[in-house]
């Protein structure tokens, strides 16, 4: 059977080349005469790979020796707590509601202290990043944070707010590599690998050197990031073969260009799909024009039966995991980095040829 194009939120689709050169190297890598997954992670084998995949992050992030770099695991949803207990020290925090992760971010820091919502675009669907007022901030807030791309809703930050001294955090899951980011304007980066970066299991946080070694006295030892910078993100057995596909996943990103080119690509993409989009009688997107994401798209026909309809028929024709979030229903094409730009244009004719058959 042939590769079909996947358009899941997460997991998503990888680069063919990352899988096939996982492929060739599943059952032996290099001279090892070990797979990946058998080896020991203290290994000088398996830590020439784990520093290869740090250094390229870097490198591809530009971030600056003052932060640290932690590959963890628990997904961006343990974050939600983790950020809190690490960075809390008057126990307050100001949050941006923007969905459905947004929300969950809250309710974990709420639990700890107080999250304080300086801003939310609920009233409307999250349909859009709402303005913010800086008189709503507490100078007094242990962070800021935003979810800089809202998977499940289509909006992506393209201002950052000013916080001054207050640290801004960001659930960057479903963007990070997508675009260039400057790292020096936020204290802490968090990221599910899961859509950017490589296969589920994987978590990547940079953060300042200066918030680590605080955490609240009632903080786990697996939840306070100290203990992950002090052993090198191996307190325990990291997700080894998380890394190491997240290294080949790096080394792609490398080849292509960088971020720079590839965020180029991931525009080209976007700006194909909404033309469409705004220019159909029959799908329409959800999300403001100036706040829509480039690797989530939400989509509708305005007819539940008709989008279940539309589903069914892409599927069979090879384009999958095109529903909506159950939360919202519809469609949603996530086109992340290593969706080619001919796999949206098929997605696009053959939109326009749904659209003809079913005037």
């Amino acid at each position: 059977m042939e590769r079909v194009f996947n358009f899941s939120a997460g997991p998503s689709t990888l680069p063919l080349p990352v899988l096939e050169k996982a492929q060739k190297e599943l059952v032996v890598y290099g001279n090892t005469g070990m797979s990946v997954m058998e080896m020991s992670h203290r290994s000088q084998m398996y830590l020439d790979i784990f520093q290869d995949a740090e250094k390229l992050l870097r490198e591809l992030m530009n971030i600056p020796d003052n932060y640290k770099v932690l590959f963890l695991q628990g997904g961006a949803s343990l974050q939600f707590a983790m950020v809190p207990l690490n960075l809390f020290k008057n126990k307050k925090a100001d949050f941006v509601n923007t969905g459905q992760w947004s929300k969950k971010a809250i309710e974990e820091a709420n639990k700890i202290g107080k999250a304080n919502v300086v801003a939310s675009s609920a009233a409307e669907t999250f349909n859009h990043i709402p303005a913010l007022d800086p008189a709503t901030f507490d100078p007094e807030a242990d962070f800021f944070h935003i979810t800089s791309n809202n998977t499940i809703y289509g909006t992506r930050y393209t201002k950052l707010p000013e916080t001054g001294n207050v640290p801004l955090v960001s659930d960057m899951s479903s963007c990070i590599l997508s675009e260039v980011v400057d790292v020096t304007k936020y204290g802490l980066i968090y990221a599910g690998a899961q859509k950017n970066i490589g296969p589920a299991g994987l978590t990547i946080v940079i953060v300042r050197e200066d918030l680590i070694g605080s955490a609240l006295p009632e903080t786990p030892t697996m939840l306070d990031y100290k203990t992950h910078v002090d052993n090198d993100s191996m307190f325990n057995t990291p997700p080894t073969y998380g890394i190491y596909m997240a290294k080949l996943v790096f080394e792609w990103l490398k080849e292509m260009g960088g971020v720079p080119a590839v965020q180029k690509k991931n525009e080209e993409k976007a700006a194909l799909l909404y033309s469409f989009l705004d220019s159909s009688a029959m799908f329409s997107a959800t999300v403001r024009p100036e706040d829509r994401s480039l690797m989530n798209v939400p989509f509708v026909t305005g007819n539940d039966d008709l989008d279940k309809k539309f589903v069914k028929e892409a599927e069979k024709a090879g384009f999958v995991n095109l529903t909506g979030h159950r939360s919202v229903g519809g469609m949603r094409a996530s086109i992340y980095n290593p969706m080619p730009i001919e796999g949206v244009q098929a997605l696009v004719d053959f939109m326009k040829k749904f659209e003809a058959e079913n005037k």
